[in-house]
């Protein structure tokens, strides 16, 4: 008898297969639920009833995870690259072509007139039409009820000129 194998039974094999295929079932069916928990059950009952001591408990047990890992690593592989991920996933795209504007796209501010608000140096408060922008001047000091204009757009960052 080997000090590290444990002596696999019937009921050991029996039980990991059920314990591995309810694990496999809760990687399919996301959700910390009872065919996860069933699986890691069946999983230590199997250790517990096979080892003779810690070291074969142990080396079941580092079995019993890397097989747990290589089954992750398919089925996230699946999920990612095969058919069972394509449900999952919105294939249609919203984009500005199709009328879609983003929360964070701007664009449509450029060329707009507005009254600063606060002092812009460089960087204030401009009303445009009602709507209070955070903006960053060209440079200059610009007092507060001054009319400005947005001349560029740089992602959410508003810049704007006296005029």
């Amino acid at each position: 008898m080997n000090v590290f194998l444990p002596d696999m039974t019937v009921l050991t094999i029996l039980l990991l297969i059920i314990g591995f295929g309810l694990v496999l079932l809760e990687m399919h069916i996301p959700g910390f639920g009872v065919p996860g928990i069933a699986g890691a059950i069946f999983l230590i009952l199997a250790v517990v009833l096979t080892a003779q001591n810690f070291a074969q408990a142990l080396v079941m047990a580092l079995g019993i995870l890397a097989i747990l890992g290589t089954m992750l690593g398919v089925v996230l592989t699946f999920f990612t690259k095969g058919k069972l991920f394509k449900p999952l996933i919105l294939s249609d795209e919203q984009n500005k072509e199709h009328g879609y504007i983003s929360s964070s796209d701007l664009d449509y501010l450029l060329g707009k007139k507005g009254i600063a608000i606060t002092d812009l140096r460089p960087a204030g408060s401009v009303d445009i039409d009602g709507v209070k922008f955070d903006v960053v001047s060209d440079g200059e000091y610009v007092l507060s009820g001054a009319k400005v204009e947005i001349f560029k757009v740089s992602g959410v960052k508003l810049l704007v000129k006296k005029i």
